[in-house]
C-alpha cells in the first residue's frame, strides 16, 4: 500500500514543502521493519516531538478560550483533549487510518483500528507540520479539531471541581444566597459511621444524603440538589469535574 499524499494533504488542509516528512509521519514501525531496504525511518521520533507540540497548542487554546477557570480545571481539559481516544478520533476524522503504512502482521491484526497507532500517527503528523511549516502552521491545523471537541462547552456554561462548588456556583449565577449544610444524624459504630447531611437554601431543604464521612454526605446532598435544579442539563465530564448548562 502507498500513501495518497495529495489526498492526505487535502484532509490536513496543509501542503508540505518536504513530502518525505508526511510519509515518515505515516510510517508505522512495523512497516519500516519489514521494508528496511527502502524505508529510512518510522514515525516514532516524530510522535515524541508531536506530543510536546500538541501539548503546547492545546494549553494555548485553553488559556485563550477559558481565561477564567483554574489551573486544575485547565489541566483536566488538556488531559481530555490529549488522551489517546481523542487523538485517535482526530486521526479518523482526517482519514489517517486509511493512509498509515503498516506491516503485514499489523495490518492483519487490525492495526488500522488500534487507538494507540492512530493517536501516534496523529502526533507524528503534528510534528511533521511543525518541522515543515513552523508552530503557526501546526496550530492552524489543530485549532479546528480542538474547537470541534470543545464545541459543547458554550460561553454560558461553567465548570466546577465538585458538587458543593457547583451548587454554590449555580445559586450565585441566579443571584441567590449560598447553601449551607447541616448534619442531621450519625449512624453506626465509630469504625463504620454513616453521616446523614441536609443541604438547605435559606430555610428550605434542598436534599438529604448519607455518606461514610461528612464530606462525602455533603457532596451527595449537593449532587441531589443540583439534579433537582438542572435535571438532564447536568452532564458528567470526568470523575470529579462536570459541565453545567444554565437553565433557560
Amino acid at each position: 500500500m502507498k500513501t495518497n499524499i495529495p489526498l492526505v494533504e487535502r484532509k490536513l488542509g496543509y501542503s508540505f514543502k518536504n513530502k518525505s516528512l508526511l510519509v515518515q509521519a505515516l510510517t508505522h514501525s512495523s512497516y519500516a521493519y519489514e521494508n528496511l531496504q527502502t524505508v529510512e525511518s518510522d514515525n516514532e521520533t516524530l510522535e515524541f516531538l508531536g506530543d510536546s507540540v500538541l501539548g503546547l497548542i492545546i494549553a494555548d487554546y485553553l488559556c485563550t478560550t477559558y481565561p477564567d477557570i483554574s489551573e486544575g480545571e485547565l489541566s483536566k481539559l488538556k488531559s481530555s483533549a490529549a488522551k489517546t481516544s481523542s487523538l485517535s478520533y482526530f486521526s479518523k476524522k482526517i482519514k489517517l487510518d486509511k493512509n498509515i503504512l503498516l506491516g503485514k502482521g499489523e495490518e492483519k491484526s487490525g492495526g488500522r483500528k488500534k487507538k494507540t497507532i492512530l493517536a501516534g500517527a496523529f502526533e507524528a503528523v503534528i510534528a511533521a507540520i511543525y518541522i515543515d511549516g513552523g508552530f503557526d502552521a501546526a496550530k492552524n491545523f489543530l485549532l479546528p479539531l480542538l474547537e470541534s471537541l470543545f464545541k459543547k462547552i458554550k460561553a454560558d456554561s461553567y465548570m466546577i471541581n465538585n458538587y458543593k462548588s457547583a451548587l454554590q456556583e449555580y445559586l450565585q449565577k441566579e443571584d441567590l444566597p449560598a447553601p449551607f449544610y447541616k448534619t442531621i444524624t450519625t449512624i453506626g459504630p465509630d469504625h463504620r459511621k454513616n453521616f446523614v447531611v441536609e443541604v438547605l437554601f435559606e430555610k428550605e431543604s434542598l436534599a438529604k444524603a448519607k455518606g461514610n464521612s461528612k464530606k462525602q454526605a455533603e457532596q451527595k446532598a449537593a449532587q441531589k440538589a443540583l439534579k433537582n435544579f438542572l435535571g438532564k442539563k447536568m452532564k458528567s465530564f470526568t470523575s470529579d469535574t462536570f459541565i453545567m448548562k444554565k437553565k433557560r
